[in-house]
């Protein structure tokens, strides 16, 4: 059986999130890699605040963001950076795809020198 918060507890847990993110002096930011993260094809700076939060879900803030790409490669996964620029280990392992993702991109194909257009991303709580 699957574990089962009340929703107003997710809506705290979901808050404290985007504290984390936008601690720091400077913006959070999306890294964009291939499968597992082997190799990071794109960084996009964030605004802060980085995301909004509503019904257990927090909304990329100011989409869309753009970036260059500084390698190769079909995209896969992300994870978000603080203002700190250290990987935030509470937001890794999200999904990428041009719709219906964690994160959803102009295109997965990625070559280096392009401009990648994040879309959307939108987190929600399990």
């Amino acid at each position: 059986m699957s574990v089962v918060y009340i929703n107003s507890l997710k809506d705290t847990r979901m808050t404290a999130v985007i504290t984390s993110l936008d601690s720091g002096a400077g913006n959070a930011s999306i890294d964009i890699g291939t499968a597992g993260m082997a190799t990071v094809l794109v960084n996009i700076p964030l605004q802060k605040p980085s995301f909004t939060e509503a019904s257990q879900a927090i909304t990329m803030a100011g989409a869309p963001k753009s970036g260059t790409a500084s390698a190769t490669g079909t995209a896969a996964a992300a994870r978000i950076k603080d203002g700190a620029g250290t990987p935030n280990n509470v937001i890794t392992g999200l999904t990428v795809g041009t719709s219906g993702s964690d994160i959803n991109l102009n295109s997965t194909s990625i070559t280096s020198g392009q401009t990648v257009t994040l879309s959307s991303g939108v987190i929600t709580h399990g």
